[in-house]
């Protein structure tokens, strides 16, 4: 039995409990803040970062590592192509998303979603450099419908849980959101991907456990 550890909070640990629950894979959850400093915790997660999992007496951190190892135990259903090549397109898309976007536009989300301030400076290298990646980006996703094309993939399980924090947060932070002034339609991809099963299963526990905490 698979655990995954970390909070519904988290977009990356979302983005591996939409695989587990994609392939339909049995697993529990186990609730470990980020930024823990038990002992416990650090020698699972190294960073301190969640998610990671524990799976057969073992542990295995960072979330795309993760969505590759379920994809390779679990190849079923397939959230990879099976060509090498169209599957590697796959896993660029998780990178841009994950790196590229979502990582550069984490600066803004403390006041964006959490009551905190960001310097002009901060805003002014961020808004350069997401408008730089996003139209990178734009050169690589296909939306048609998913984000590698017909097929829904290991890019979507990324894709679905960041882009509308980037799309929200330089909104709410830059005046802007930067992925709409590229002709990036994230609302409808996200509520395209927001009517699959394992999505509203996500969705709903996070609103559980936010409704929980009051």
């Amino acid at each position: 039995m698979i655990t995954l550890c970390g909070i519904t909070l988290s977009n990356y640990y979302n983005k591996v409990k939409l695989v587990l629950l994609e392939k339909g894979i049995p697993f529990t959850e186990e609730r470990v803040s980020t930024g823990s400093k038990d002992e416990a915790v650090l020698a699972a997660t190294p960073l301190g970062k969640v998610p990671f999992i524990r799976v057969d007496g073992q542990t295995l951190c960072e979330s795309q590592v993760i969505n590759d190892y379920l994809e390779a135990a679990y190849p079923e259903p397939p959230l990879l192509p099976a060509d090498p090549l169209a599957a590697a397109k796959v896993r660029e898309l998780c990178t841009f998303v994950d790196l590229h976007l979502e990582l550069v536009a984490r600066e803004l989300y403390g006041q964006a979603f959490f009551g905190g301030s960001t310097s002009e400076d901060t805003k002014e290298r961020v808004k350069k450099q997401l408008t730089k990646n996003i139209a990178g980006f734009k050169r690589l996703a296909k939306f048609a419908p998913y984000l590698a094309g017909e097929t829904f993939t290991l890019a979507d399980c990324s894709g679905w849980v960041s882009l509308p924090l980037v799309g929200m947060a330089s909104k709410s932070v830059l005046g802007e959101d930067l992925l709409a002034a590229a002709g990036i339609d994230w609302k409808s991809y996200a509520r395209l991907i927001g009517e699959r099963p394992s999505a509203k299963k996500v969705n709903a526990d996070r609103k559980a456990d936010q409704a929980a905490k009051g």
